[in-house]
């Protein structure tokens, strides 16, 4: 997790206050505009020194910055202080979901995220922020999964964003490591089955997350048809949220395919089956995820995160995991980079169209 200020602490930092805040918010779900209320004015404060910020509270000023408004104002004003803002007081004080024993233990053997995104695509945050984050909550590794240029409304990577951002990867990885922020994509199966990037790209990266965006409603045997063809792409690692279901607000229905011959096609060619934790997608539903359990399927219990907030929503993944039985050396994201690593690169070589 993001810095954490002690109650009673003599400095604060007002920026870290409000990324605390922002994070909080974004795990607990609130409303976006929220979120980014308060990250906006950590961004705006973090470029003056703690003195000039010092001056302007003590003259009324701080709203005179951008997107500082009058709650975000008091919580540098309590933070200069030297006090822990009473808006992140009352949302630490929130008590925390209770962990059954087997989950907290299925959760600490996760190593890592195979799922996520950043602000080069659609989600909220840099990628600096989203690794930092999944570094304090204990991995050994992330996953930038960006979109992939199909999906527009997304801010898909074409080709030449996708190379700029492995760039941009390889020195992050120098600051951070020994964490890791894994290459990666989620990459749109289109309606025949072939994926939304080029080959030689595709081969470059770490993890490839493939996953229908368009056209869900297919008919039964089309859709297994377009399924299973991604599946047997040899670079698919990860099959993800199977069904595209929603299941919060006025929700979407699940996709309807042939669940054996997908989950047999993932099992034949070592893909694994994401385990969505999203609490809107909660995805495969349990009666499917006990299927691809029973054929022996490789699973990636993955938050598909689109801010650092969202990446303790694991634990619903987990939870879900569990109830289906699912073992965790079953579970690609249990085991060490090198082993993943060592997956993902050798298992295409168990494709073979029928």
């Amino acid at each position: 997790m993001l810095a954490q200020p002690a109650v009673g602490s003599q400095i604060v930092d007002p920026a870290d206050a409000l990324r605390r805040i922002a994070y909080l918010l974004e795990r607990d779900r609130a409303e976006s505009y929220k979120v980014r209320a308060f990250r906006h004015a950590a961004a705006s404060i973090s470029a003056l020194e703690r003195d000039e910020l010092s001056q302007m509270a003590k003259n009324g000023r701080l709203r005179d910055l951008p997107g500082v408004g009058e709650t975000t104002a008091r919580a540098v004003t309590e933070a200069l202080d030297g006090e822990v803002p009473s808006y992140l007081k009352v949302l630490e004080s929130q008590p925390s979901m209770a962990l059954d024993p087997e989950v907290e233990e299925f959760l600490r053997q996760l190593r890592g995220d195979c799922h996520s995104h950043s602000d080069w695509s659609d989600g909220g945050s840099p990628i600096e922020e989203m690794a930092q984050a999944a570094r304090d909550l204990g991995h050994d590794y992330i996953a930038l999964t960006d979109h992939s240029p199909r999906l527009t409304v997304a801010h898909g990577l074409d080709r030449e964003r996708l190379l700029q951002q492995l760039d941009v990867l390889a020195e992050i990885n120098r600051r951070l490591a020994p964490f890791t922020v894994l290459t990666g994509i989620e990459v749109d199966i289109l309606e025949d089955g072939s994926l939304d990037q080029d080959d030689d790209l595709l081969a470059r990266l770490d993890v490839v997350v493939a996953s229908v965006h368009s056209k869900l409603k297919m008919d039964r045997d089309q859709m297994t048809k377009r399924m299973v063809a991604a599946i047997e792409n040899p670079h698919t690692d990860i099959l993800g949220h199977c069904t595209g279901r929603i299941i919060v607000g006025r929700g979407r229905a699940p996709s309807s395919f042939d669940a054996q011959e997908v989950f047999g096609t993932c099992v034949r060619t070592g893909t694994a089956v994401e385990i969505n934790s999203r609490p809107e997608r909660r995805d495969p539903p349990e009666p499917l995820l006990q299927q691809a359990v029973s054929v022996g399927c490789l699973f990636s219990v993955d938050t598909d995160a689109h801010a650092p907030g969202q990446l303790e929503w694991q634990i619903l993944g987990a939870e879900q995991a569990l109830e289906a039985g699912v073992q965790i050396d079953k579970v690609v994201n249990s085991w060490a980079m090198d082993r993943l690593l060592d997956w993902t690169s050798t298992h295409a070589l168990n494709r073979s169209p029928r």
